[in-house]
């Protein structure tokens, strides 16, 4: 008997932030995983809220899942107890993370429920399974490790010192980690293989999950107003706005990139669409930029974009954005470390611009070629469709969770 065939099973589900509403990266994936559980097992949810007007979301987990336990993180608070981590030689991380709530109420499910699964979704919370004996599905996404890493090489001292610390204890718990687990699942076949190199003893328990979007929610629409001026071109850039690979992405192309664009299309203004900008961020808006912050929902601004940029020089993991605006028949411009996490191809689903010049000169083709645009956005959306369907990606779920249960799929 295959796994989907089987009685309804217990799953424990441990994610490090509340999956709804599902208005980001993670949350889309980990609310892509905890709808698509509940509705074939009993489902229990371990998560964290870190944003007090997320609270009132809780009441729907509890029309998803059989049980939940939403444990408030205040984050400044956290990141003064993560500095203890500092002298327990832990990861700053994992530290964050600690909660004596969550460690007694995984306790409690996993001795009055027989778990036939654990998923844990992201480093962080893999200290949460350490005393667990069920199969368990480590839900690594990205190699979290890695980042750390990328952010001391963008950085200068002392964070600089603080961040390869991070990267490199983070490793040894994410190998623990994947020593204890059935399996580790990554985002893309690019992080799959690093964690091999990384951690070759759990080299053979491997695989790629992936991300998908939802193409039905992301598609273009006639009733959806455009949020921009008469006789704009926008150039869009959609993401939240304090985690530092976007700021470090809009403050790069807003000053190194945008001057010689706007030279040559003074049409052009540069929309910066994602809550919570930081300083740097919001000191960006000015002649021919816009920092938006956050808005109801990022469509009509996809939508009615002229053209779409992800211009990401710290790359972990599929960008989701890039996906969503592809998803919405709208041509994308990207460093090609963005476009390798998609397997998107050069001029057949998005363009590729390597250095400031190239996307220069990628942007201003589009902006004076509507046609040639609209038709990339047509194949965009076409590749979208066929290659990141979440029925697609979930099915693989369940196979992994045959294969971690010892039962053939």
């Amino acid at each position: 008997m295959g796994w989907a065939e089987a009685d309804v099973a217990n799953i424990l589900l441990l994610t490090h932030r509340i999956p709804y509403p599902p208005d980001k990266g993670d949350k889309i994936h980990t609310f892509q995983l905890m709808r698509h559980l509940g509705l074939q097992h009993r489902l229990m949810l371990g998560t964290f809220v870190d944003d007090p007007a997320d609270e009132k979301h809780v009441p729907q987990l509890r029309t998803m899942c059989a049980e939940v336990h939403a444990a408030r993180l205040n984050p400044q608070l956290a990141r003064i107890r993560s500095l203890a981590g500092l002298v327990r030689r832990e990861p700053l991380t994992v530290t964050y993370y600690h909660d004596a709530g969550m460690a007694r109420w995984v306790r409690r499910m996993a001795a009055q429920t027989a778990l036939d699964a654990v998923i844990v979704h992201s480093s962080s919370m893999l200290q949460y399974a350490k005393p667990l004996q069920a199969p368990l599905i480590a839900d690594m996404n990205d190699v979290d490790s890695a980042k750390w890493g990328d952010y001391g090489r963008s950085h200068a001292w002392p964070m600089s010192w603080i961040y390869r610390r991070e990267s490199q204890c983070l490793l040894k718990e994410e190998r623990r980690g994947a020593e204890q687990a059935r399996l580790s699942l990554f985002a893309t076949r690019r992080e799959a293989s690093l964690f091999q190199s990384l951690a070759p003893e759990s080299a053979q328990r491997v695989e790629v999950l992936g991300n998908g979007v939802d193409t039905d929610f992301f598609s273009a629409r006639s009733d959806r107003p455009s949020p921009y001026g008469d006789g704009e071109l926008p150039v869009v850039f959609v993401g939240t706005m304090d985690y530092f690979p976007n700021v470090d992405a809009a403050c790069w192309f807003a000053s190194k990139i945008w001057p010689a664009l706007r030279q040559r299309c003074p049409q052009a203004r540069f929309y910066i669409v994602g809550r919570n900008p930081t300083a740097a961020v919001r000191a960006l808006a000015g002649e021919g930029i816009t920092v938006t912050g956050a808005v109801p929902d990022t469509r009509p601004w996809l939508q009615h974009a002229a053209a779409v940029v992800a211009p990401l020089r710290v790359v972990r993991g599929i960008i989701n954005k890039a996906l969503e605006a592809m998803a919405m028949e709208r041509p994308v411009v990207a460093t090609a470390e963005c476009a390798a996490t998609l397997q998107a191809q050069h001029q057949a689903h998005l363009l590729l611009a390597d250095d400031e010049a190239a996307f220069v000169d990628q942007l201003d083709s589009l902006l004076k070629n509507p046609g040639m645009a609209n038709d990339l956005g047509r194949a965009a959306r076409n590749f979208v469709c066929s290659a990141f369907s979440w029925p697609e990606r979930l099915s693989r779920l369940d196979r992994f969770l045959g294969q971690a249960a010892g039962v053939h799929a």
